[in-house]
């Protein structure tokens, strides 16, 4: 749901907040549903890049957006993300993020877990 602090000067939401919707929809894919399925929750991950395209405006609205995401590529350290935020109508904004696999005790890469690989398989998409 766009939130009324998420809105700026303009009336629309800000850019800066749309890395947080994005980090919603990271937060559930990796941590909440798979738990909820009875996978195990992602070790400790970091994000290296994003890319956002804005294509519209967005702004204060009743009418929940949703964030679709999907893995477009996965490495043995690292994959990438995809995402749309979007209604039934509307593409608002495009974005990309590259992740990570990280150990935070030795704060360094590290390579994904098999299970990790499995869960992100799942989510995979075939350009």
């Amino acid at each position: 749901m766009v939130r009324f602090a998420d809105i700026d000067s303009q009336g629309h939401v800000n850019n800066v907040r749309f890395l947080d919707y994005l980090e919603d929809a990271r937060f559930g894919m990796f941590a909440i549903d798979p738990a909820r399925a009875g996978d195990k929750p992602f070790g400790g991950l970091v994000v290296t890049r994003h890319e956002i395209d804005y294509r519209r405006p967005l702004g204060l609205r009743a009418e929940p957006v949703r964030v679709e995401t999907w893995v477009t590529q996965i490495r043995p350290v690292r994959f990438t993300l995809a995402y749309e935020i979007r209604d039934d109508d509307e593409v608002y904004v495009t974005a990309t993020s590259v992740i990570v696999a990280y150990d935070v005790e030795r704060a360094a890469p590290r390579r994904l877990a098999e299970d990790e690989l499995v869960l992100l398989k799942r989510y995979a998409v075939q350009n």
